[in-house]
């Protein structure tokens, strides 16, 4: 099978997102796409699947041109999508999911789920994918929930797989088992178009590279290019992929957690005894496998979950007993690991969500009221200043991309005073251009003197920001380093060893 796009041109108003792109795609390949953020890539793929009409150019499948009313068109056609944020029903279970919109029938109009079950086996056993047909969505990994909608797919004939940023919300245990997948498929004889950011998932993965920028095809790259010759393509500028620090310069504790430990009413223990401290002047970065109690010790942080033994104390003040609003008033700035959950309000305007935690006070707002040029202003400087790519900034929030998602929730809370800084995942889905700007940012910030706190899955962000590193498993802190800590004495700390003890294998 062999796809084309030719002469592709898609506009919004005044602004043009695909500029008469052409690629080519064939079956037992995988095709990256590999862009910035808000470079078009997502745009040529809604248009690939029918999400969106072009207003120029042609889709060809073996020759034979495709009109594609929408996306029931694009899958007859054998073409399906995973997309950045997934389409599932939370309460359905798997099998119930596969089914949606096309549910079989047995006789009298009863829906055929024996068959649904079937169908999610025979895909699972086949592709090596490991999910029960009977569990519920909301119970399932993120990792898991993508199978899922790899599965959605292949139930339908999908013989042209799309993953939109496929990578972005995964562990790195999770990437590399989905990177497993995508090669069995390919064997297959599948074709995946691969759209990502992420320089050496790309190396990894793909057999052909497309380079997006700003809308038009810039041009292409081969795997063993290297990364840095990749980022100038992405970017269009020569980019550096380590942050350039001095050493830094830290003065009085700033943050202190004291003994802190939170365990469920189900007993299950989530923070084990956590005790650090982050001076001023200095970034601490957590290290860790995903789901070790980094989640609940940012959120114990802010304030989403209170602790059961312990204090948390900012310059002298205990934040126990203030709410969230208190917190952040108190200088805390927060960039959360889910920015759709706790970042942005998704159906508020881009505006809006740049000012939602000081709204209230000026130049934003005053005695209840809010004063919308002062909002605006402000927004159009941020959006400049942070490169967050979006049509106008009174559309809503869901409307960009992940990675300016992100961007805007790294604006907001960037500018305004700040005593602390506390960053979950700050570049997940950012494309290297923007992951160098937000890691100068967080450097700069601990250069003025604030205390700086880093939660990452991403060791490469840990080595490139931290000062110290701690390192947590199963709720507690293993111990705290120097940044230039080997990295296999990192990996022990992350399976829990201590590295004091690592010739006997004693775990932490």
């Amino acid at each position: 099978m062999k796809l084309e796009l030719k002469g592709i041109t898609k506009n919004f108003g005044d602004f043009r997102a695909n500029d008469n792109i052409t690629f080519t795609a064939e079956s037992g390949k995988i095709h990256a796409l590999l862009g910035e953020n808000g470079a078009g890539k997502t745009t040529l793929m809604n248009i690939l699947f029918g999400l969106l009409r072009p207003d120029a150019g042609e889709i060809l499948i073996d020759g034979v041109v495709q009109k594609f009313s929408g996306p029931n068109d694009s899958m007859a056609s054998g073409i399906g999508m995973v997309h950045q944020h997934f389409m599932l029903i939370p309460v359905f279970t798997v099998a119930q999911n596969l089914i949606l919109g096309n549910e079989p029938v047995k006789s009298l109009g009863v829906i055929d789920i024996k068959t649904a079950r079937k169908s999610v086996k025979d895909i699972s056993d086949r592709f090596g994918f490991d999910v029960n047909a009977d569990d519920l969505v909301e119970d399932l990994p993120v990792g898991v929930r993508q199978r899922v909608e790899i599965i959605k797919a292949l139930s339908r004939d999908a013989e042209i797989l799309i993953l939109d940023e496929p990578t972005a919300v995964l562990t790195p245990q999770e990437i590399s088992e989905l990177i497993q997948i995508l090669k069995q498929l390919k064997e297959a004889g599948k074709i995946i178009i691969f759209i990502t950011h992420k320089l050496k998932e790309v190396q990894e993965v793909a057999d052909e590279i497309t380079i997006i920028r700003r809308g038009q095809v810039v041009g292409s790259a081969k795997p063993s290019d290297s990364e840095s010759e990749m980022a100038a393509l992405v970017v269009g500028r020569k980019v550096s992929l380590t942050t350039d620090k001095k050493p830094a310069q830290p003065s009085e504790v700033a943050l202190e957690f004291k003994n802190v430990s939170l365990v469920e009413k189900t007993g299950a223990i989530r923070l084990q005894d956590i005790s650090f401290q982050v001076r001023k002047g200095e970034i601490l970065g957590i290290a860790g496998v995903q789901g070790n109690g980094q989640t609940e010790l940012s959120e114990v942080l802010l304030g989403l979950l209170h602790p059961t033994q312990g204090d948390i104390v900012l310059n002298g003040k205990s934040l126990l007993k203030m709410s969230v609003k208190e917190r952040l008033n108190e200088g805390v700035g927060f960039i959360p690991e889910d920015r759709n959950l706790y970042g942005l309000v998704e159906d508020f305007s881009v505006e809006e969500n740049l000012v939602l935690d000081s709204f209230d006070r000026l130049p934003y707002g005053k005695f209840g009221s809010i004063k919308p040029k002062a909002i605006r202003a402000s927004a159009l400087d941020m959006a400049q200043k942070f490169d967050i790519r979006l049509f106008n900034v009174a559309d809503k929030a869901r409307s960009l991309s992940g990675g300016n998602q992100q961007k805007v929730v790294v604006a907001r809370e960037l500018n305004r005073p700040l005593q602390l800084f506390v960053a979950s995942q700050p570049t997940r889905g950012l494309d290297v251009g923007s992951i160098e700007f937000i890691h100068q940012e967080i450097v700069a910030q601990r250069d003025n003197g604030l205390p700086v706190l880093i939660i990452s899955t991403e060791l490469d962000e840990i080595y490139d920001l931290s000062d110290r590193i701690a390192v947590m498993y199963r709720g507690h802190i293993v111990g705290i380093v120097d940044s230039s800590t080997d990295r296999s004495t990192i990996g022990l700390m992350m399976a829990g060893i201590d590295p004091s003890q690592s010739k006997t294998g004693k775990a932490a």
